[in-house]
């Protein structure tokens, strides 16, 4: 017994030892950090905010960042967080050498293969070759191709508003720009028609919805196997939801009918292009080619997952703002007005040169970045220019993009909505990487491009069909705890249906003398 004792005493001092030699990391480099506590680090305090990481980094940003530089730990693994402009340009693009890499998901769990073969769980070669396999997929002309898919799911949205409009005294606009979001990606991804505005019980929003559901356990274990990778390669630690399944059905069998059907030119038929393109392009017809099925998959329930919560934020928070900003909110619609009469209808390259349109959206990521936070692994040991300071293989670089986002030093009154920041004649005063919601170099957002297409149409058909503003009770937002994405519980709003509006919902109604129609039941519509 006093043998066992006298081992287990020692096993722990020296597992504190070792802590403590680990948590002095940063202490021993000359930059600042929070305290942490023995093995768990700053751990606690990363996953237990009731708002998300990005209020721990906030703190840390303000009360512990010198020179750009702040340190925290994750467990025992140091994170370097880097919010300095010009070390954020070097890092992320000059020297993407060095920081190509981001963390990784890996599961034993055979279900969880697709997952593992995601464009956003690759790195190196892999990730390469699937970036320049699927960025033709996103390009401009590509995006023309699906605009009408995406229109015809924001006029169901717009119905879908209205119908909610007189009914109700508010509306949840995050859910039904959620619902708008899943239809969308369903459509142009799979040609799948969800008619989620039209079920209240649509098994896709449901089971999307519950994939975004963060408990404290599942937070631990992401961390766990971000941090020590070698437990998911042994261990199987259950990872992702069981809802993963049902996605990797539909991917499975919409794969397998295309195959039989003809194109539709959405997201699946360009990957699958691009996929024979590799097949008749390859010299070596014996070597595994990257854009297999499985990989075709895994990049199908990344776009249905990913793009889901990320757009129907960016939507449901810019229709908040404006909301609160009944003077802004006129003069994006005059704007889209004229657009309208300039082209008739809505047309891709209206919305997309319509410049306080953008502005807007713009301005609601600077306030509400969708994902708060941008990291990278560094990939080979790396100093920081002009520093003494070494930055070594494995270590974890985060940019606290809230917290640049929300610097008075780069946002005179950052808390202010004020689209004319990202208006053209004012750009050039915006400090470059101080405003980077979709990621910056190499490695950013493959998908921005379409997520902008789809918040911009949705955006239109809404300000165009409605006079928004916030509901009674609901004038601030509460965020969601827990998760790496910034999400709000609800955004509740009152919506006036314009008169000269209800046209472009498809909707027949009578005229009246007054500017927005009153509230009627649905029955009357």
């Amino acid at each position: 017994m006093l043998i066992t004792l006298a081992l287990v005493a020692l096993l722990v001092t020296s597992i504190w030892l070792y802590s403590k030699h680990r948590l002095s990391y940063w202490a021993k480099l000359g930059i600042p950090s929070p305290p942490a506590l023995p093995f768990f680090g700053n751990l606690f305090d990363l996953i237990l905010e009731k708002r998300g990481r990005w209020v721990f980094e906030e703190k840390v940003y303000r009360k512990y960042t010198k020179g750009g530089l702040s340190g925290a730990y994750m467990f025992m693994w140091p994170i370097l967080y880097i919010s300095d402009p010009e070390w954020i340009k070097q890092i992320l693009v000059k020297d993407f050498d060095h920081f190509s890499e981001r963390q990784t998901f890996t599961s034993l769990n055979e279900n969880d293969r697709p997952m593992n073969e995601s464009i956003f769980n690759a790195n190196g070669e892999k990730w390469k070759k699937l970036r320049s396999l699927m960025s033709p997929t996103f390009t401009s002309g590509k995006m023309k191709h699906m605009f009408h898919l995406v229109c015809e799911k924001a006029d169901a949205l717009g119905v879908f508003c209205l119908k909610e409009a007189t009914t109700k005294r508010f509306v949840n606009i995050k859910k039904a720009c959620g619902r708008f979001t899943i239809d969308t990606i369903a459509s142009c991804a799979f040609g799948l028609e969800c008619n989620s505005f039209e079920d209240e019980n649509a098994v896709f929003p449901a089971k999307v919805q519950t994939f975004f559901e963060f408990s404290y356990l599942r937070m631990l274990k992401i961390m766990l196997v971000m941090i020590m990778p070698f437990i998911g390669k042994f261990i199987d630690v259950g990872v992702f939801p069981e809802e993963k399944l049902f996605f990797q059905n539909v991917a499975e069998q919409t794969l397998a009918a295309r195959r039989k059907e003809n194109k539709r030119g959405d997201f699946l038929d360009l990957l699958l292009e691009a996929q024979a393109s590799e097949e008749k392009d390859s010299e070596d017809q014996t070597k595994p080619k990257v854009l297999n099925d499985l990989t075709i998959i895994a990049q199908s329930m990344l776009f249905i997952v990913v793009g889901y919560d990320t757009t129907s934020t960016a939507i449901a928070m810019t229709s908040f703002l404006l909301s609160k900003s009944p003077g802004i909110q006129q003069r994006l619609r005059q704007e889209l007005q004229e657009v309208v009469e300039k082209e008739g209808v809505l047309t891709y390259q209206g919305i997309m040169e319509a410049k306080f349109l953008d502005a807007c959206i713009m301005e609601a990521l600077r306030l509400y970045p969708p994902s708060p936070i941008l990291e990278r692994v560094c990939s080979k040991d790396y100093q920081v220019p002009g520093t003494n300071i070494t930055v070594r293989k494995g270590d974890l670089v985060e940019v606290p993009l809230w917290s640049i986002h929300h610097d008075e030093k780069y946002w005179p009154e950052p808390e202010v909505f004020n689209p004319d920041r990202f208006m053209p004649e004012n750009k050039a005063d915006i400090l470059p990487y101080t405003h980077i919601p979709f990621g910056c170099g190499p490695r950013n957002c493959i998908a921005m491009r379409f997520a902008l297409m789809e918040a911009k149409v949705a955006l239109s058909k809404l300000v165009l069909s409605f006079d928004m503003k916030t509901a009674p009770r609901f004038d601030n937002i509460e965020l969601a705890a827990g998760g790496f994405l910034l999400m709000p519980k609800a955004v509740n709003l009152t919506l006036k249906p314009l008169r000269d509006e209800w046209n472009l919902l498809g909707q027949s109604v009578e005229c009246c003398d007054t500017d927005v129609l009153p509230d009627r039941h649905l029955s009357d519509l």
